[in-house]
């Protein structure tokens, strides 16, 4: 089974991003996605950025996850 997190953009460098969610901050790859800003929600898969979400949709899915753990 394959899991992709939604992360709020915060630096980019480039093809490359540092993403967070929760406290948590990730280097991932820009390469998938195009026009990436800083503050954008992007669905983060394998350390790639996958999908630019709507950052409404993106909080929903971020505190549905906060209520499972």
């Amino acid at each position: 089974m394959c899991l992709a997190i939604p992360m709020e953009i915060i630096e980019i460098n480039g093809d490359q991003a540092v993403a967070e969610a929760g406290g948590i901050r990730k280097e991932v790859r820009l390469d998938l996605i195009e026009n990436a800003e800083i503050g954008d929600f992007i669905l983060i898969h394998t350390g790639y950025a996958i999908e630019r979400l709507d950052p409404a949709e993106a909080r929903e899915t971020l505190e549905l996850i906060k209520q499972v753990y």
